[in-house]
């Protein structure tokens, strides 16, 4: 990534083209929508206000080339982007105004950089000469984002505009992606300037987004893998943005090590695949967690260690040599210490370490988390699953609709018991198909973020899970769904508690439940205002049935499923405890 120093201050010097083109006469703004054509956007998610007006009439002449989605605040805005950049593995664009238009993009902007998204988000500005005058709805906006964004850039002058955006879009997509802010002022939206035709980006003289392979460090990698007796895989999203699942499962299968993965790393591999062992961290399953600190060859492919995967990092796989993959070298030995390094892009690492490995299966090994997992299914999963107590549970949900979307469907979750719970259980086929905020954890991220997810992946079932805390966070955006008539289904898990804030007051707080007893409206109601169609479960013999409804509907659907009002997410790794120390109940 870029340096603070790099951010904002300077634009650094892009190639120049050997010839110079024919210019064309045209505004600010009409030169920042051709830019976004020629970077093949087809979607943008906005809402106009008066400092980036000028961008909004020049819309008026795109609607037949730029589909723009009105929602119906910004942060709803961004979340959307993240959803379709996340399901179409495109960059997502998003437009605000000046002031609490651009602020409400901040906790999208934190979000989609620690979770690797791309997004390009263009933020009108007040005139240039009113900068730093405290003038109506102005912000020191990228002061206020540097910290939180890959890039940002003021512009000020229509002439810098398509060079500014051609490495706008280099810079979020490239390397480990991320978001990237250009604000445009008012000015510069309305001056007109002969303008070149648009150059994309492809190589900036102070950024090396991809670090150079070194194939000693592929050999040694190799050998310690091939010496291994208990080696284990732990993946992350970098597979995913690397499009690396391919590779990723030619080495799993040719070496034979048992895999675990991180929820955004979630559906790389399918779920049911015999290398496959399940969730790390925090709510991950027992066996990868136990294990982690039994393996002797730790192997993490693009995956950051963050600390909900590995607890106390003074107990963390102290038995272990580690191998880091990673196209990011500030991620390797940033939180676990690293044997071999291994820099780059994992869809370039993993065929050359793959052709180094030697074939095996370790039987004794993957007996150790079969074991494992029956310990789990007896104290956990299967009551969870398939219970026997009155109340219907989260997990009853997601199991049903694992056998009605037989794991074709994008699932979009928020943040709380229910995430954990739809990660631990979701049936995933497909890369791409697991949407959730993983390090920000941003609740309210779901509703806008399934939105996103439908018009990036428009051929796919799209399904929101959402908690009853969550969702009304930003139930405003069923607005965006009125009105743009998208295909989303909603599932409302009501566990009329903000239930993992209660969970942990519960087992660390001597059930002192402090505030998180929460009141809602009747969703349904509220649902049928905005014209979705909706319906209240509140007895399991309801729930397949309801579920099925749900599927074959035309249009959005809103289902509420009222589950166990106290109800425990296990295992789960006490904070500040080692990953070994996880608890069954």
């Amino acid at each position: 990534m870029l340096t603070n120093e790099q951010s904002a201050q300077t634009l650094p010097e892009l190639a120049a083209p050997a010839v110079q083109p024919e210019t064309e006469t045209m505004t600010g703004a009409v030169a920042t929508l051709q830019a976004l054509l020629a970077e093949g956007v087809d979607t943008i998610f906005g809402y106009p206000g008066g400092a980036i007006i000028p961008i909004y009439d020049a819309l008026y002449d795109f609607k037949e080339q730029l589909n723009h989605v009105l929602v119906r605040h910004e942060q709803g805005g961004i979340h959307a982007a993240q959803g379709y950049a996340r399901s179409s593995g495109k960059v997502g664009v998003v437009f605000a105004t000046s002031g609490p238009g651009a602020t409400n993009l901040v906790t999208g902007l934190a979000d989609a950089l620690i979770d690797s998204t791309p997004l390009v988000c263009i933020t009108g500005q007040v005139f240039a000469h009113l900068l730093g005058t405290d003038a109506f709805q102005e912000t020191d906006i990228i002061n206020i984002t540097t910290p939180i964004t890959k890039w940002n850039y003021q512009v000020t002058n229509a002439e810098e505009i398509p060079e500014a955006l051609a490495k706008a879009f280099y810079i979020a997509r490239s390397g480990r992606p991320g978001p990237v802010l250009i604000d445009i002022t008012k000015n510069a939206q309305q001056q007109k300037h002969d303008f070149a035709p648009y150059v994309p980006c492809t190589h900036i003289r102070s950024y090396r987004p991809v670090p150079i392979v070194r194939p000693e460090y592929i050999r040694e990698a190799a050998a310690l893998i091939n010496q291994a007796k208990r080696p284990f895989v732990l993946w992350g999203q970098g597979v995913i943005l690397g499009k690396a699942e391919q590779e990723f499962k030619a080495f799993i299968e040719k070496s034979g090590i048992p895999a675990a993965w991180t929820i955004l790393g979630a559906g790389a591999l399918p779920t049911d695949h015999p290398l496959n062992v399940g969730m790390l961290g925090m709510h991950g399953n027992y066996g990868p967690n136990v294990l982690t600190n039994e393996c002797d060859v730790l192997i993490a492919i693009g995956m950051r260690f963050d600390d909900r995967v590995t607890g106390r990092l003074d107990k963390y796989a102290k038995q272990a040599k580690v191998i880091h993959l990673d196209i990011d070298p500030t991620e390797i030995d940033k939180n676990v210490a690293t044997t071999v390094p291994v820099w780059g892009d994992c869809k370039e690492t993993l065929p050359l370490l793959t052709a180094l490995v030697e074939a095996k299966l370790h039987p004794e090994w993957h007996e150790r988390f079969r074991v494992h997992m029956e310990q789990e299914v007896d104290a956990v999963i299967r009551e969870e699953l398939f219970p026997t107590s009155e109340e219907m549970t989260m997990g009853e949900v997601i199991q049903q609709l694992n056998e009605l979307t037989e794991g074709e469907a994008v699932i979009v979750t928020d943040v709380g018991q229910h995430q954990m719970v739809a990660c631990r259980y979701a049936k995933l086929n497909k890369t791409r198909s697991n949407i959730t905020s993983g390090g920000l954890g941003t609740m309210g991220f779901a509703l806008p973020a399934a939105i996103g997810a439908k018009f990036g992946t428009p051929h796919r079932p799209v399904v929101a899970i959402i908690g009853d805390g969550g969702v009304q966070m930003t139930i405003q955006e069923l607005g965006t769904i009125m009105q743009t008539g998208v295909d989303v289904k909603i599932i409302i898990l009501n566990n009329r508690f903000l239930g993992m804030v209660r969970q942990w007051q519960e087992l660390f707080n001597d059930r002192r439940y402090s505030f998180v007893d929460i009141q809602s409206p009747d969703y349904v109601t509220v649902a049928s205002g905005y014209g979705i169609s909706g319906k209240r479960v509140e007895a399991r013999a309801e729930l397949k049935q309801s579920l099925h409804q749900m599927l074959e509907h035309p249009g959005s659907f809103l289902l509420e499923i009222m589950v166990s009002k106290e109800n425990n997410i296990f295992p789960m790794v006490p904070q500040g405890c080692s990953v070994a120390e996880i608890r069954l109940r």
